[in-house]
């Protein structure tokens, strides 16, 4: 039973990666090649706010004003791919990047890597066919990191695949592993200071792994002399610097905030947070149940 536990503790550490991957989808950028534009420069940046809310003609006007030079074929893939993740038409997605499947390039294949794990995600998608897509998943952001390992967004998929199939290779390779995703989103974040879902990840496994209690702490010794450890302090940084970065991007960063802070014995602060998080205008099904929770949270505090 404790080993059970331990595992669902270990794996709520990534499973709300899907969603806080795409958490700021209503200000989204939408970066080609992971670089911005500049005024010397021939790449193209298109930035613009939730463009599966707007209507079709003010995002074209927003992308002619935008587009800085002529796209190049793999940029214009790209600018597609990025719209259609942005809206979250997954399944248009997965059908459009496979067609680039065995491609060199590491901005497809990560892509790719995150496209089989959102659809893997979908309700309607049975078990066998879940178990397949995070393999693949995994595959092509193995590849991604083999093709270029300087990609920021290489490394953080490739922490967030690994956590996935862990799922199914019981917990010994699950906390293992753990070591391994912490390493690779650290990269991430080296690589890319300025990604707010890097940093609000590696606040979830300190948080994740601090909030532990002591027996399951004493299973996960049995396993490695050295389980992963981390404390509440850890996860409120990367829950602020993710804040610096992009200030409101994400319903649950602002929860866990407040949740921080309940653990540090910060009332003050976590009831400010929470407040936040409740009054977080939602736009998902899961900017929902975090009002819920922090409405609940609220209350425990007599806010």
């Amino acid at each position: 039973m404790a080993t059970t536990s331990l595992l669902q503790s270990v794996a709520r550490v990534f499973f709300t990666v899907s969603r806080s991957a795409r958490s700021a989808r209503t200000k989204r950028s939408l970066t080609i090649r992971g670089q911005t534009a500049t005024a010397g420069g021939g790449v193209w940046l298109l930035s613009v706010p939730a463009v599966c809310y707007l209507g079709s003609e003010l995002y074209q006007r927003l992308r002619r004003a935008a587009t800085v030079h002529a796209l190049s074929p793999v940029e214009a893939v790209l600018e597609q791919a990025d719209y259609l993740y942005s809206c979250g038409d997954t399944e248009k997605l997965h059908q459009l990047l496979l067609q680039y499947k065995s491609s060199d390039d590491a901005e497809f294949l990560w892509r790719l890597a995150r496209a089989c794990r959102d659809l893997s995600l979908l309700s309607h998608v049975g078990a066998e066919q879940k178990k397949q897509l995070t393999y693949e998943a995994l595959e092509y952001a193995s590849r991604a990191l083999e093709k270029n390992d300087a990609c920021f967004a290489a490394h953080k998929w490739y922490a967030v695949c690994l956590s996935d199939v862990g799922d199914y290779e019981g917990v010994k390779v699950k906390i293992g592993n753990s070591y391994i995703i912490k390493e690779h989103l650290e990269r991430a974040v080296e690589l890319n200071p300025k990604d707010a879902t890097s940093l609000h990840i590696l606040g979830y496994w300190c948080y994740a792994f601090a909030e532990l209690p002591w027996y399951q702490r004493k299973v996960a010794a049995m396993i490695f002399a050295s389980p992963p450890t981390a404390t509440f302090e850890e996860a409120l940084v990367f829950f602020q610097k993710a804040e610096e970065v992009d200030p409101n991007f994400y319903s649950k960063n602002l929860l866990m905030m407040g949740k921080s802070y309940m653990m540090l014995k910060d009332n003050g602060q976590a009831v400010a947070w929470l407040t936040r998080a409740q009054d977080y205008v939602p736009r998902t099904e899961e900017d929902k149940q975090v009002h819920k929770e922090a409405v609940d949270l609220l209350k425990k505090l007599n806010a």
